[in-house]
């Protein structure tokens, strides 16, 4: 039987799967270090203070891409293209969910709605990258060729998770509460359905690079449309909470580097 652990290795352990896992992983990264620094460029006057934080977030964002990256290159290996079915970013977009790319290319200031949007927005997919991260890092933080950059990027995960439970507490005691809530129900439940489209794409992919029987990614197909039965069910539920996080002011600081990845 296969768990979480051995399908991963199977991924690391063939080059083109490996190549295929790090692009995507890459990509993603990068679109959200893009999508940061033009918030923070764009922050309206009445929110100023929130862009250092928002140009830490991206600052992580485009440090992840590069770790990716750097990944591949100690294989010698390079980049592939992305696949449109897997891009979890650009699916989201198409979904009307997060602040559209076409609004941040302009160079006109945001409103405090389109800021609200973004942490909410961030909030739910900040859970879905932590959640993850924790699992790779429970099975894979210690694996001699990916384990330190996994550990790195789940604490940076963490930390953007705990900085917009933080922001978007602060902003509900200003009176946004009702927009909140509603942009996270939202975004919740769009995401769920992104994410299980996505999953399904990727695992397709591995499955013909890595020559699955018939079987196996049928049972995988299964397994995610499970997540997703729970999901709809329930499971969203804790993409939308909102709770005072342990670590406080998590990103009031610079943004750390990765020397190892360089």
């Amino acid at each position: 039987m296969f768990s979480a652990r051995s399908l991963f290795q199977e991924i690391v352990d063939n080059d083109d799967s490996y190549r295929l896992f790090c692009s995507i992983a890459a990509s993603g990264e990068a679109q959200g270090g893009w999508e940061n620094g033009r918030i923070a460029a764009l922050m309206p006057a009445s929110m100023r203070e929130l862009a250092p934080k928002v140009t830490r977030h991206g600052a992580d964002e485009d440090k992840h891409g590069r770790i990716f990256h750097a990944l591949l290159r100690k294989r010698g290996l390079t980049p592939t293209g992305v696949p449109g079915e897997t891009d979890y970013t650009a699916l989201l977009e198409r979904q009307g969910i997060g602040l559209a790319h076409d609004k941040l290319r302009r160079d006109e200031p945001l409103t405090e709605l389109d800021i609200i949007t973004y942490l909410a927005h961030s909030r739910v997919t900040e859970q879905r990258a932590a959640d993850q991260m924790v699992m790779l890092n429970k099975h894979f933080g210690h694996h001699p060729e990916v384990g330190k950059a996994i550990k790195m990027i789940s604490h940076d995960e963490d930390n953007h998770l705990a900085y917009c439970h933080e922001e978007l507490l602060r902003l509900a005691r200003l009176g946004h509460g009702r927009a909140i809530q509603r942009i996270l129900h939202d975004s919740a439940h769009a995401e769920i359905v992104v994410y299980r489209d996505v999953s399904l794409a990727v695992m397709d992919h591995m499955g013909r690079i890595l020559k699955w029987p018939t079987a196996k990614s049928g049972a995988l197909t299964a397994g995610i449309r499970a997540m997703y039965g729970y999901e709809r069910l329930g499971g969203w539920r804790r993409m939308v909470s909102l709770r005072m996080p342990e670590r406080r002011d998590p990103l009031g600081g610079p943004a750390t580097s990765a020397p190892e990845f360089a």
